[in-house]
Parts: structure tokens; sequence; C-alpha cells
């Protein structure tokens, strides 16, 4: 790998055969599109999935995405302290995309499911209109907007979401054990 921990897209266009890309989002936003040739883990599946990325690391480079470049952020320095190896796609799949170069999507039905982030916005925005809704009723209510705002900031000023990580462990957000499994068998292989 370069002496840099992130390659942007232009960067890593070219390199594609020679890197393991793990795409780190959950898997509807995975089957959204995805750089081609990536491998679906979701980012808090990483730990179970080392072994595996260990191995894949010892043959060949590793490129971890996500859709900004947040996650893949921290699955690289949660690699890092594991003592793998890995660049971030600086901006993620989004930047990808600008820049013209196509997403694969999963063949069969496709789950239809938001992005992350959208997820974020409407059950962010959902809470704040109740808590404003419910403060008619009652001025404490008021605080459920409140604690959503300072959740919002804080999680600008740290890069991090909760409401994402809470969001991710629901049902449509996560990988049939079966696809899991399949991914962690392809990924040895590689």
């Amino acid at each position: 790998m370069h002496t840099t921990a992130a390659l942007t897209p232009a960067q890593a266009r070219p390199r594609l055969g020679d890197l393991t890309v793990i795409d780190v989002r959950t898997p509807a936003e995975y089957a959204s599109g995805h750089l081609p040739g990536a491998l679906n883990i979701p980012l808090d599946l990483l730990d179970r999935a080392l072994p595996a990325i260990r191995q894949a690391a010892d043959r060949a480079d590793l490129l971890v995405v996500c859709a900004s470049g947040a996650r893949s952020e921290s699955a690289c320095a949660l690699l890092a302290g594991h003592g793998v190896p890995a660049a971030t796609l600086t901006g993620g799949t989004n930047a990808w995309a600008d820049e013209g170069h196509e997403l694969h999507r999963p063949d069969g039905p496709a789950r239809r499911t938001w992005s992350m982030e959208r997820q974020v916005r409407f059950t962010a925005g959902a809470l704040v209109l109740t808590g404003l809704a419910l403060g008619l009723l009652h001025p404490a209510w008021q605080l459920l907007s409140a604690g959503v705002a300072g959740g919002l900031v804080f999680s600008a000023l740290t890069n991090t979401c909760g409401m994402a990580a809470l969001l991710a462990v629901l049902p449509h957000n996560r990988p049939r054990r079966a696809d899991l499994e399949r991914t962690l068998a392809a990924l040895r292989r590689r």
C-alpha cells in the first residue's frame, strides 16, 4: 500500500484488480451500488471477520469503502489496531460515482432499503417532530427534540453517529447469515 492511508477514486480505479475491496456499509446500501469486486462486511461485523480479513491482507492490499469515507476510516482504525494495514477510499462510493466510475449491483431481487444517511435523517426528523408535538401536551417532551439536536451536533463534531449504529442493527440492515458466510468464504479465497 502507499505510505498514505487513503486513496482517491482516481488512484484506486487502476488498482482495483490488485486490491481486496471491503465495503463496510449495510447490505441494503451495498445492494444499491458498490465498487466492482467489493465484498460486503458491515462495520459492526468487522471483528468477526478479522481472521479472514487478515489472511486477505497477507495476499493483497486492502481498500475499505463506505458511502462517504467516515465509516471506512473507522474500519481502517479498527483494522490498524489489530495490525492489519488498510486504506480508505476518500469520499467513499459517493465520490466514486461522482467521478463517473461504475457501480455494480447484485443480481437478483434487490433489497429496497434507504441509505443509512437517509434513515438517520428520517429518524432524527421524526423524533424532533414528535418531541415538538408532544411538547404541546407537556413541556418536558421538548427534551426529546433537544436530545436529538444535541446528538446531531455531537455526531458532527466527532464524525461518528450513534443513531446510525442503532439503526444498523435493525433486521432490514443486517446481512443474512448465509450471505455473510459466503462473503467470508470469498474473502478467504482471494
